[in-house]
């Protein structure tokens, strides 16, 4: 195991990148894989020997997980090369692939970099690096849309939550906490608006009836404009 990025704690395995996640309030170690991803949730002050030993201990069921997750995907038409576009917020930006030890996607003049070691897993890598970019910008940009459009709907949600939803953009559970669809951050800024101000409304009215839509349009007049972009271009937004 090599140490990586010291702004965020990564560790390189055999195949693989995990990030480490500390956090005062667990006392065990909870290895988890979503989208293909590989996170080790640690209490705050466990040693980086004890994580490497326990990635290394659990690598097989890990590796079966990430090609689990690649059989489930549907067929990707990106190739994750240098020169290739991927859309934030409805403006594509070119990736620019390094060689080395890695480090996560930044975004750099115009251009989203990732530094990734040479190897047949690069391509995985370099998508799984690009889910976690796009997960941080969800939990910062949808957080900022919610306190914005909040007090214009009326409504005060118990939390901002990002979720990897199969067939939804975003949900609004019974506590009134709002969940969001990491993906939707490849649509158009105003289409992201339209789908926290959708869950926000959901606080008010659970259903999609009638007086649910009127609430919705009240917020945004043009809602109907980007329902429909969202419902043409829904496959155009994956990895």
């Amino acid at each position: 195991m090599k140490p990586l990025s010291q702004k965020h704690e990564y560790r390189e395995a055999s195949g693989f990148i995990a990030e480490v996640i500390r956090t005062e309030r667990r006392k065990t170690a909870d290895i988890r894989v979503e989208d293909g991803a590989v996170s080790v949730v640690v209490p705050h002050d466990l040693p980086i020997e004890r994580i490497d030993s326990l990635l290394k201990e659990k690598r097989k069921w890990i590796k079966d997980k990430i090609v689990l997750h690649r059989q489930a995907q549907p067929v990707s038409e990106k190739q994750f090369v240098s020169g290739e576009a991927f859309s934030y917020l409805g403006r594509n930006y070119r990736l620019k692939v390094e060689r080395g030890a890695f480090q996560p996607v930044r975004l750099i003049n115009g251009r989203l970099v990732v530094t990734v070691p040479q190897g047949k897993d690069q391509p995985h890598m370099i998508r799984n690096a690009l889910v976690r970019w796009y997960k941080r910008q969800a939990e910062q940009k949808l957080v900022e849309k919610v306190e914005r459009y909040a007090p214009v709907v009326g409504v005060e949600p118990t939390g901002v939550g990002i979720k990897s939803f199969k067939s939804r953009w975003g949900s609004c559970t019974a506590k009134g906490r709002l969940e969001f669809n990491w993906r939707v951050m490849m649509a158009p800024n105003s289409v992201v608006d339209y789908v926290v101000i959708h869950e926000l409304c959901h606080l008010k009215q659970h259903d999609h009836s009638a007086d649910f839509w009127q609430i919705v349009e009240r917020v945004m007049p043009s809602f109907l404009e980007k329902k429909a972009w969202l419902k043409q271009f829904e496959m155009s937004l994956r990895l």
